[in-house]
């Protein structure tokens, strides 16, 4: 496609809309992975998760054709993400231990659920980029640029109604759910289960949804009565 031609203008504006989509749920996770950081680690935590969360998203990107002919892909992201939408609702490091362990371990934890997570939840977001770009280097290039400002910028935004409102991190932890649940559902090993039945795909999404959110608040509570009693 040429420069500024209406295709390349056209592909150039569904990148855009599909950055503005997918792009929310990698600022989700990387402002519920900074939320438990002191606050002078969090906007650096955001910076490198975001430069993490191109690295992976490039990586993927340039292996995009070989991604598409994984069998069971869909399905490992999507499990994979259940864990780390899990994990973002149980209090960990500092927070879970009394403030006892080192700063720099809770920041690398942090930085490492975010790693992990851009590259489960970049699977969507990459195969999107790449069937929009048709073949298209530049395009690719561009929407990974404009990736950037956008999670930044919602990974504060977010950040910040945590702290406010701290029932939002089940809202976060609900999307991140949401999203595990579409990937599995989308696994074309699993067509046979969910094509043909539309109460079938909402189930999954059901059980993943409130599995994840149940469990996370079970768990969180019961650690909270430990270190109570601890104290």
């Amino acid at each position: 496609m040429e420069f500024f031609s209406a295709p390349w203008l056209s592909a150039l504006l569904a990148i855009v809309l599909i950055d503005l989509v997918l792009a929310g749920d990698n600022a989700i996770v990387i402002a519920l992975a900074a939320r438990q950081l002191p606050q002078h680690l969090q906007k650096k935590a955001i910076i490198w998760g975001t430069v993490g969360a191109i690295v992976v998203r490039s990586a993927m990107t340039v292996g995009v054709v070989w991604l598409l002919k994984i069998p069971g892909l869909m399905l490992v992201g999507g499990l994979g993400l259940v864990w780390v939408a899990y994990k973002l609702l149980v209090p960990q490091g500092a927070a879970a231990e009394g403030a006892h362990q080192p700063v720099a371990a809770t920041f690398w934890s942090a930085m490492k659920t975010i790693v992990i997570a851009d590259a489960l939840m970049g699977v969507d977001n990459v195969l999107g980029v790449a069937g929009a770009a048709k073949g298209s280097f530049d395009l690719v290039i561009i929407g990974l640029l404009i990736s950037v400002p956008i999670v930044v910028w919602g990974s504060t935004l977010v950040l910040k109604l945590v702290d406010r409102f701290p029932v939002i991190t089940y809202v976060g932890a609900g999307v991140l759910a949401y999203t595990a649940a579409h990937m599995v559902v989308s696994e074309p090993l699993l067509d046979a289960v969910f094509d043909p039945s539309l109460l079938n795909r909402v189930l999954a999404h059901a059980v993943l949804i409130v599995g994840v959110l149940g469990a996370g608040w079970w768990t969180a509570r019961r650690m909270g009565r430990t270190t109570a009693v601890s104290h």
